[in-house]
């Protein structure tokens, strides 16, 4: 293929990518990346990483030396860890942002490589389809996050300035440590709510950034396999093939192309697994306090505050289902290849190159897993404990409390 065609094909796949991670400074700088670029990516990360500590830091001293009523602890508790999983987010993304641009590199070679048209479509249809999780997962966690932030912005409280005197000021999102900013008084309690909500939004935009990554470079590499067994079904009859082609070459180019997308699954599970971790102990954690809030508070806030609790907990679900989908969709791709090598007419092969899908297989065998941490398989099951696990610990939380 015409490498500026490969370029625009690649450049549609992750376009949605750039345009998550670039203003938050997490997107892989390359060699063609001008010094300018460099400066300014630099500054936005310094940036974004003193807005996150802005909100979090002052929360977590609020919480543990200020507020007394515990009740007003634990509804800070929740949107804290939801600040905390997107700033440790945010570093692993910085930490493995080599990671991050080979896997974009291997997918542009990829692409330059596919001589076929059928398979530049099946690699299209995937790139259309991580481009619409990926946009439906900004959607549902920007509106999530952005609806509560907004509707407790919508809802005014009063506090105590002096003897028989108060005032009525905005409701933070979280609180913040009065020690260090006074915020019941204007114009300082309207700026940090406004600091806050451009902390929610690089922390949104961090968990989206890593969420259409994962997706992304998943339906690449299920392109790569579909790619695969397409060929392993034509590999007997040579369709399609290179004129004067011998079904040892075909074969070989089959191994070639096993491993090249096994290589690209290992960087996908490289980049992925620190951010996996966070997301399945944090997303458990928070859909267990949104519950809590939901069930407890059902008399004590309004309406509104009751359907952005319900809102963000959809958000969060559908956060942790990609992965686990992902997880899932990888490992039954891997096995579909084994599986398609042994269904074809392999009986109709010469000797020797019928005993090299032997090895295919055995290769195919062995479980391609998404991982949380190197310790938890990403799967449709672990979804499904994800969401029991969030509602034992909120029976506990309601007895204790």
């Amino acid at each position: 293929m015409c490498r500026s065609v490969a370029k625009e094909l690649h450049d549609y796949s992750v376009q949605l990518n750039r345009w998550f991670l670039k203003p938050i400074g997490v997107w892989p700088r390359t060699s063609t990346t001008s010094s300018c670029e460099r400066i300014v990516a630099q500054i936005l990360i310094v940036v974004c990483l003193s807005l996150v500590s802005f909100a979090v830091i002052p929360c977590t001293l609020n919480i543990c030396f200020e507020e007394k009523d515990i009740e007003l602890k634990l509804r800070a508790i929740g949107p804290l860890s939801h600040w905390l999983m997107g700033g440790l987010n945010y570093c692993c993304l910085l930490l493995h942002s080599t990671d991050i641009r080979q896997c974009m590199r291997h997918m542009e070679t990829d692409w330059r490589i596919l001589e076929q048209s059928r398979d530049r479509e099946i690699m299209a249809r995937k790139a259309r389809l991580g481009r619409f999780v990926a946009g439906f997962c900004a959607i549902f966690m920007h509106t999530g996050v952005f609806s509560y932030s907004i509707i407790s912005s919508l809802t005014t409280v009063k506090v105590s300035i002096g003897d028989n005197q108060s005032v009525s000021v905005l409701q933070l999102p979280f609180p913040s440590y009065s020690k260090w900013i006074d915020t019941r008084f204007s114009p300082t309690n309207e700026i940090v709510f406004g600091l806050q909500l451009v902390s929610g939004f690089i922390v949104n935009s961090t968990i989206v950034g890593a969420c259409s990554l994962a997706a992304v470079f998943a339906m690449h590499a299920c392109g790569q396999l579909d790619i695969l067994t397409l060929r392993l079904n034509m590999l007997v009859k040579g369709d399609h093939t290179k004129k004067g082609e011998s079904v040892q070459q075909r074969l070989a180019v089959i191994v070639n192309h096993h491993l090249r997308v096994l290589r690209f699954i290992t960087r996908i599970e490289d980049v992925m697994h620190q951010i996996c971790l966070i997301e399945l102990f944090g997303c458990t954690f928070n859909l267990c306090m949104l519950g809590y809030y939901s069930i407890t508070w059902w008399d004590k806030i309004d309406k509104k505050g009751i359907v952005a609790y319900i809102i963000v907990y959809i958000s969060m679900s559908f956060n942790i289902f990609i992965f686990c989908y992902i997880g899932e969709v990888l490992t039954q791709q891997c096995k579909k290849v084994g599986e398609t090598a042994y269904m074809i007419d392999w009986y109709r092969l010469p000797h020797k190159t019928a005993l090299g899908l032997i090895l295919v297989i055995a290769r195919s065998s062995a479980v391609i897993k998404i991982t949380a941490g190197k310790l938890v398989q990403l799967s449709i099951a672990t979804f499904s404990d994800v969401i029991k696990t969030s509602l034992v610990y909120l029976n506990i939380l309601r007895t204790v409390t």
